[in-house]
């Protein structure tokens, strides 16, 4: 196609003794101390299984927990947005040109300002003859006009408008390029490892580079940052200057819970999309890029969420309040103090192997007297085969004071002959 983006078409201290309790989930979940969960389908361990598979060329292997997992894509990324597990990736680290979905970059600095007070919706931005020259997909703005903000963010979010794009650089940095060198040093600042903005559209250039780890990054900050914008995302269409034009995210219309985010396309990226969906209480994030077709990324788009959504699941494995351990208390006013999470453990397992999770309780004990409420007392270490690895801080469920000296005698006398 022409050169431009995205066109329309356990636990013990004193002596000291170390302890590390092993906890299987499979004894948790048959205690039912973690919820019922549902067995995954016939067929299931196959990902994809009774899928029909997009047109274009043959297909080569992802990584995913799961095994091997085919998609034609050239880069693909999956992660479960609220604890961050990856469920698929294929290339996600190379360098590629995003096309349009490099806006997405353009969007997160817009909202920033716009939460920042920088920026108000309302406001009006001025039309240069250069932003009405802009080719490709576009809002048709009209030259020396001015336009909303808030239009402008629905011009670049649903109609990819080019145009849109250029008003909103120039109107906050005074040039694309300058407004380029701002998306770099805010790309940084939220984490962007592998990418280089060289304009606000993701016109091609053989600079500017993104990855999809990068993108799936932007796109968790945007939802997460800014949830009074990222409403737009869900836009099916937008009218201006008395043109009318849909939403091309394929998602929005084939993936149930599907709220955004962006597609993209140029002749050497192929076709790209960055999306989204949420179903109760799990949202996903997926990038690819590099389709043959459109129609082959809307059927990908399709089966990967779908497949995301029906393999894995998100486990509780601890409430902040759970009482995972009582630890010993040397010379305190209590025997044992609680052993807490102080937050909720959420893991994504596959479905059909949450039982081989192990978690591990390391601590020492006893522990000596005084204990403050809160202070972290050993680690809880999540392991298992498709787990990305956790450890977190276990701390004190309650305040354990000191003894006082003479209740303190016959505790030393006895730890003392104990020994």
């Amino acid at each position: 196609m022409p050169s431009r983006p995205d066109a329309p078409q356990p636990g013990v201290l004193g002596s000291t003794r170390r302890r590390s309790l092993i906890l299987p989930v499979a004894a948790a979940l048959t205690s039912g101390s973690l919820p019922a969960l549902a067995q995954p389908r016939s067929g299931a361990s196959r990902p994809g299984a009774g899928q029909r598979a997009p047109t274009g060329p043959a297909p080569t292997p992802a990584n995913t927990p799961l095994g091997p997992f085919d998609t034609i894509a050239r880069q693909a990324f999956i992660i479960d947005a609220d604890t961050d597990a990856v469920l698929l990736e294929k290339n996600a680290d190379e360098r590629m040109p995003p096309s349009s979905m490099s806006k997405l970059m353009t969007m997160y600095v817009v909202f920033s300002m716009l939460k920042e007070g920088r920026l108000k919706l309302e406001q009006e931005l001025p039309v240069s003859e250069r932003a009405w020259r802009m080719q490709g997909s576009k809002m048709f703005v009209q030259i020396g006009s001015t336009v909303p903000v808030e239009a402008l963010i629905r011009g670049v979010i649903v109609q990819s408008g080019n145009d849109a794009c250029i008003v909103l650089a120039e109107g906050i940095s005074g040039s694309e390029q300058q407004f380029a060198e701002l998306l770099n040093e805010q790309g940084k600042q939220i984490g962007l490892t592998d990418s280089t903005f060289r304009n606000a559209t993701g016109w091609p250039d053989p600079e500017h580079r993104m990855t999809c780890r990068d993108l799936a990054r932007v796109a968790r900050r945007i939802i997460n940052d800014f949830p009074e914008y990222y409403k737009y995302y869900n836009e099916r269409s937008f009218t201006w200057n008395g043109i009318s034009q849909e939403n091309r995210n394929p998602a929005l219309a084939k993936v149930p819970g599907a709220d955004g985010l962006k597609t993209g396309h140029t002749e050497e990226a192929g076709y790209g999309l960055t999306a989204s969906a949420k179903r109760g209480d799990r949202r996903l994030i997926m990038v690819f890029n590099g389709m043959p077709t459109m129609r082959a990324r809307g059927e990908e788009s399709e089966r990967l969420l779908e497949w995301g959504f029906r393999e894995f699941e998100n486990v509780v494995l601890f409430r902040a309040a759970d009482v995972i351990e009582e630890v010993p208390v040397h010379l305190g006013d209590r025997r044992t103090v609680p052993l807490v999470g102080g937050k909720d453990v959420v893991v994504t397992l596959p479905r059909q192997w949450r039982q081989r999770l192990q978690a591990r309780v390391k601590y020492e004990a006893p522990i000596a007297a005084p204990v403050l409420k809160g202070q972290e007392l050993g680690r809880l270490e999540v392991s298992g085969q498709g787990v990305p690895n956790l450890s977190l801080p276990l701390l004190a469920g309650a305040d354990v004071d000191r003894l006082g000296l003479v209740a303190r005698i016959p505790a030393v006398i006895g730890r003392w002959f104990g020994s």
